[in-house]
């Protein structure tokens, strides 16, 4: 049986992107994204959690992050995790786990006047094999 690794997260960066450019002007982002659950516990306080995700876009999703995403934006990933591993100076295994973005949709509202470079509705933003009909995606 094969396996599914996917990962669909809404939040808000921590960071403004971290954009380099590789060999062959390949663009990379990197950001922290904060997704926050509330829920009530057992005594009917509200309490929130906070999780904190690295993501990484490639290529063309990187261009947009540089171009459009800042600190506290909000935005809706779609990707798969990652895990690397290497060793640091000291010889210690370490690793991280990352989301790699397939798709990235911003969602924070779009300023009257236009000057801030936020979208809306038009924000979505995929690769070039998602394009098309969302329903093309579905698995069913």
């Amino acid at each position: 049986m094969r396996g599914v690794n996917r990962v669909m997260l809404i939040g808000n960066l921590g960071k403004d992107p971290d954009v380099q450019h590789l060999e062959g002007n390949i663009a990379v982002a990197k950001f922290p994204l904060a997704t926050t659950e509330t829920f009530k516990d057992r005594t009917g306080k509200l309490v929130s959690q906070t999780e904190w995700h690295t993501i990484v876009l490639w290529r063309g999703l990187a261009d947009l992050a540089e171009k459009y995403l800042h600190k506290s934006s909000l935005v809706y990933i779609e990707g798969r995790l990652r895990t690397r591993s290497w060793d640091d100076k000291d010889g210690n295994r370490k690793f991280a786990t990352e989301v790699v973005g397939d798709n990235l949709i911003m969602l924070d509202k779009r300023m009257d006047g236009g000057g801030s470079g936020e979208s809306g509705d038009d924000g979505l933003r995929t690769d070039d094999a998602h394009s098309g009909d969302p329903s093309d995606s579905l698995p069913f």
